[in-house]
């Protein structure tokens, strides 16, 4: 079994308990949803989407108000939080392509906080 597999197993056994909480929470969940973990997975697919998607509302919004491109620092926690669950995603689905993708994705957002704060901490000496 590949490295993958095995992160794709651990992820799915999570989703397994993530339903059975659920279900135990919200009695009005189908009483076989911890049979289904890939149910689970598309929601969580689809959060990393939205979190993913933000992002760009929350540039548009600020260079909108700001009448110029502006990249806030929130624009980057957004790009980690969505490429993070992404990545999740994709090493579920042990999609090579998109685990690539959002492997090398999050070392850059990782990489330009970096260079927000440093910038930050140089200003205000």
């Amino acid at each position: 079994m590949s490295i993958i597999a095995t992160m794709s197993a651990g992820i799915e056994a999570g989703a397994v308990a993530v339903s059975w909480l659920l279900v135990t929470v919200l009695p009005f969940l189908p009483d076989n949803l911890p049979e289904h973990p890939e149910k689970i997975m598309i929601v969580v697919g689809f959060g990393g989407q939205f979190l993913f998607a933000m992002r760009f509302i929350i540039q548009w919004i600020r260079s909108e108000g700001a009448r110029k491109s502006v990249i806030p620092v929130v624009f980057w926690y957004f790009s980690i939080g969505g490429g993070s669950v992404l990545l999740l995603y994709a090493i579920w689905r042990q999609d090579p392509v998109i685990i690539c993708g959002q492997g090398l994705g999050l070392f850059i957002y990782a990489r330009n906080l970096f260079f927000v704060y440093r910038e930050a901490r140089e200003s205000a000496k």
